[in-house]
This record gives C-alpha cells, structure tokens and sequence, in this order.
C-alpha cells in the first residue's frame, strides 16, 4: 500500500531507533541492529514531545518545529541559521566557505566520516569568500554551515532545491557513518556536506548559497492508497483523473493548449551561471526550445530536459509531499531531481490554483520515445506532524507557485507562448 522506497526508509529506521536499548547501538537501514558510533539518547529541551508523543504526533515536522530544533541545539550553524533558510516543511542548508575537487563521487561508509574520506579523495581545496567556479563533469564535496544533533526518534531526508534541479545541478547530503545519500539516521550528531556535480552548465557559488534542504520526520507518516484517494475526494489534490497507486501519479505535456512549445534542451557547450543571479541570463544561450505537434519527442542518451507535468497539483497545509523515483523499467530516463513540495503548494489560500510540475529529465542509455500523457512519476504524500505557521508561497519568497512550463529562476522570464502552426 505504501511507496516501497519510501516506505523501508520510515519502517526500519524508526523500529532501529525504538529498538536500540543501548547506548552506540542505532538501526541500520535494512532493519538489522548493529553497533556503530555512540548516538545521543538524551531528549534536548523543548523537543520530549517528538519522543514521548511518537504514537500521536508522528510526521513531517514544520516550520515552527524548525525554529523549535535551532532554538534547543538540535540544529546548530555558523554562522547562525537566517530565517529565509526556513521553510514550510524543510530547512535550506548553506554552503560553507570552503570545496574540495574530489576524484570521484563517495560515500562515507558505515565505520568512517567523510573528513577521512576526503583525505584519501581529495585532489585539491578551493576558497570560495570570492566565489569560485564549480565545473561541469567534475565532483566536488563541501562542508555545509549546518550540523545536526538529531533525537533517536527523528530522521531526515535531503534533496535539492528547486532551482538546483533545474540547472541538472546533481546536489547530494553526505554525512558521517553513513551508506546512503540523502538519507540521515535517527540520533546522528555530527556535520553535513554537499556532493555537488554540475551536468550541464558551470557555476558560480559563494558561501552561504542554499542548494539543497533538510526535511525532518518523526516516525511514519505515509499516506496509504485508500487515504490519500479520500483525501484526493476531500481536497481535489490534482486537475484531471487521480491516478492513484503506491502514491499520485503524473504524466507529462507534450500537448499544450496554444503553442507547440513543450520543454527545452540544455546545450552543450555555454557559459557559467552565477547562482546569485535572478532573471538575469537570456534562455537562448543556455537552452534549444523542444518543438513538437505530434505529443512525442524523443529523448536523447545524456541530454538534460526540461518539461511540464500535464496535471496541476495541490499540496493541502496539513501535508507534504515527495517525488517518489520512477520504476525504471517505465523507460530510460530519470525524472525530477528535486524532490520536496512543501504546504500550500498550489493551494488556493496560499495564492495558488493547482501548480504544474516542472520535470528535470535526463536520459540514460537509449534513445527513448516520451508520448503525450505517459505517466512518468508518482508523488507521496505525507502527514504533516502539525500544519505549519507558513505556507508556500503565502508571504514566503516562493518562486514556483502557479508555475507552468518555467525555467529556473537565474532566467529571464520566457515571452508569451506562440501559437502552434
């Protein structure tokens, strides 16, 4: 009933955590017990609720739970954390002033910390307080200005932000001790860092640019089939026919109403994009408009796409919801690298009416042929533990809400479309 991936992330590593008795013992991510580095046992002030109430108040935690965590410890920066970092349903992390050229992508592993792998990966360090070039086809680790000293019964999950995505930025959390990506155990104490490997264009960062975000959960909170179909009935969370099974499916665009423009294509050869540019390049130099009449295009092996979801989606206060991957047996492609939508989404008392998902696709070893209305991936939904003090896109800077097919937000904005011929 539940999103298999998703689901065996919330089951064994919160029965590891109710399940550990000892001090140093923690739950690996395949339900086994095993010992590892000691872990915090202790509940930090202002957080028992997380522990004591777990039956009751499991969840995607909010906003107000952030500021709760930052305030106790839990979640400790320098500099200190801004407000701007907190969102609905996640926290932005910050890079910190310092990347390392690394030989290839790693993970830490169960009995070591990235610093000791950085030692024997590392081929050089790079300033960045002057901003510093991140180029294409190269991997690079940076320390983040956050660290975490979570409870044993909440867990956190990563994944790039919006923006990030766009740029096909590949943006992963690395954290001591750890075999995954993306994924921090319940009770880890200790940094975080960002794998970052630019696909498509070269980039411009400086310290304290926000590329990827940090949702916490405690315990299990994933809608089965049966209450998110009610939930679709109560609150119509998409435009069209719900699609429902191990999550809400979405299709792809290749029809839209008055234009023949159906996505773009990253060129291969362009110039750096400074992060810390909004509306400032002209897509031309950067992206080849994807034209079609017929709802087919096909996808080339090792291109980077950018395309609209035929559905327009709504994520109502009380949830969150999450990009759930793609069987791949579906097709050769990958959808959709950042994968949070927050509260409010799309929500119309937060200034939306149903938002399309814009896809971040990337073929992989054919050339695969993508028809109007194939669908292409699910979304998750989750409970939040509590609905949170902010929604997207309601007094927040939210850049996405209402959004068609749109470039990231480093764009010009794009002319009105042409009509199809």
């Amino acid at each position: 009933m539940h999103h298999p991936e998703l689901q065996r992330e919330f089951s064994t590593r919160t029965t590891g955590a109710q399940n550990s008795g000892q001090k140093g013992v923690i739950g690996t991510y395949d339900g086994t017990i095993k010992t590892a580095r000691p872990v915090r046992q202790t509940v930090p002030q202002g957080m028992g609720f997380l522990l004591l109430k777990e039956t009751v108040m499991t969840g995607v935690l909010p906003s107000q739970d952030l500021k709760t965590m930052i305030k106790e410890g839990v979640i400790n920066a320098q500099p200190q954390t801004i407000s701007e970092q907190i969102q609905p349903a996640s926290l932005d992390l910050r890079l910190g002033t310092r990347a390392y050229r690394v030989r290839a992508s790693f993970l830490s592993g169960e009995n070591q910390t990235v610093s000791s792998r950085l030692a024997e990966f590392q081929m050089h360090e790079i300033d960045l307080h002057q901003g510093a070039v991140l180029e294409k086809g190269c991997v690079y680790v940076v320390p983040l200005m956050e660290q975490l000293d979570l409870p044993a019964g909440t867990h956190a999950v990563t994944n790039a932000k919006s923006s990030t995505g766009r740029l096909d930025l590949l943006t992963r959390t690395i954290s001591d001790y750890s075999t995954e990506f993306d994924r921090i155990a319940p009770g880890y104490r200790g940094p975080l860092y960002a794998e970052i490997c630019p696909r498509s264009f070269s980039v411009l960062v400086r310290p304290g640019m926000r590329l990827n975000q940090i949702r916490f959960r405690a315990g299990q909170a994933i809608l089965t089939d049966a209450e998110l179909d009610a939930l679709h009935k109560a609150e119509r969370l998409v435009s069209g026919e719900a699609v429902i099974g191990d999550g809400l499916g979405f299709s792809v665009d290749l029809q839209p109403d008055g234009t023949d423009l159906v996505g773009f294509r990253a060129k291969p050869h362009t110039g750096v994009i400074d992060l810390d540019c909004k509306s400032h390049y002209d897509p031309k130099d950067f992206w080849e408009e994807i034209r079609t009449t017929s709802g087919q295009i096909i996808l080339d092996p090792g291109a980077f796409y950018i395309l609209v979801s035929q559905e327009a989606v709504h994520i109502p206060p009380a949830y969150a919801a999450e990009m759930a991957p793609y069987l791949a047996m579906v097709g050769e492609f990958r959808v959709h690298y950042a994968g949070f939508f927050d509260p409010g989404f799309g929500h119309y008392a937060a200034g939306g009416s149903g938002s399309r998902g814009v896809l971040e696709v990337r073929c992989h070893e054919a050339p695969f042929v993508l028809e109007h209305g194939q669908v292409v991936g699910r979304l998750v939904y989750e409970r939040m533990r509590a609905e949170p003090d902010q929604l997207y896109g309601a007094g927040i800077a939210s850049n996405y809400q209402g959004q068609g097919l749109k470039l990231s937000k480093h764009f010009k904005p794009l002319p009105p479309p042409a009509a199809a011929t």
